[in-house]
């Protein structure tokens, strides 16, 4: 068996963990509906790479690293699809180990749907001969969690979702995952090719170290369209409002078990 390539897809989204500093006050930034009540404004925001996608590529690396597939990893691929920003999650996969990039470049403002997203995946494995799909289970701006599973489907191959643990067995084609499910854990075993998404347990990212962030800006990213794909990034679902949900009122406080009984009545719970 030949070395294994792997495919590692990441997202520019909204920075989860953005603060601004505020006469040293610092205070999370939160996601505001834009005045068209079409999406979330993203104009002024800071963006980063997807949570989930980083622990997709620190899983790839580690399987290098640690010599865990016994034919060893030739190539490790970062790919994204989105404006050209985006190219700052690719350099940041490739200073946590991601070998080259491919970026497909679309307008700032372009939604891009996850059955479209998988479409240009299928089409970037097919031209890299890859072995191996590490994904996020999901990214945290529309939480679709998707396109792990279309890219499985669209590739006949199988798939692992929501991975908190990934080896492999004998000689390396057999795929070992296990996952956490209500109650325990769930194993599954299938061979490659594959397409395995990851869950915030299966590992802990690394920083990407200065060294390796000013030798990530030397490696390559290569710029392709979805026409040269063969991909068509046109809409298929439409979105009629976005609107932020009510805000919550504030709670009460009882003075005992048959005031807090009270209450309930009174507000018609009991």
């Amino acid at each position: 068996m030949s070395a294994l390539r792997i495919l590692i897809p990441v997202k520019r989204v909204i920075d989860y963990a953005a603060t601004t500093n505020l006469t040293r006050h610092y205070i999370q930034v939160k996601p505001r509906v834009n005045k068209a009540q079409t999406a979330v404004e993203t104009a002024g925001v800071k963006h980063s790479m997807n949570p989930f996608d980083e622990l997709s590529i620190e899983e790839s690396v580690r399987i290098r690293e640690k010599k865990s597939y016994p034919h060893g990893v030739s190539d490790i691929i970062a790919f994204t699809c989105g404006p050209p920003k985006s190219a700052d999650v690719l350099r940041t996969a490739m200073a946590m180990g991601a070998d080259r990039s491919i970026h497909v470049e679309t307008k700032d403002g372009d939604e891009i749907e996850p059955l479209s997203v998988a479409k240009l995946l299928r089409a970037v494995v097919e031209k890299e001969k890859v072995d191996l799909v590490v994904l996020g289970k999901q990214s945290i701006d529309d939480d679709a969690g998707q396109t792990g599973q279309m890219l499985a489907g669209l590739l006949g191959w199988a798939q692992a979702t929501q991975a908190s643990k990934v080896s492999f067995e004998g000689d390396g084609k057999g795929v070992v995952v296990e996952k956490e499910v209500d109650g325990g854990t769930e194993t599954t075993r299938s061979n490659l090719p594959m397409v395995v998404t990851a869950d915030l347990r299966l590992n802990e990212p690394r920083y990407a170290s200065l060294p390796n962030i000013m030798k990530a800006k030397k490696k390559k990213i290569e710029k392709i369209t979805a026409e040269e794909l063969g991909v068509d990034l046109g809409k298929r679902l439409k979105t009629l409002k976005v609107i932020e949900p009510p805000p919550r009122q504030g709670g009460g406080k009882v003075d005992d078990v048959d005031g807090m009984i009270a209450k309930l009545k009174e507000l018609g719970a009991i």
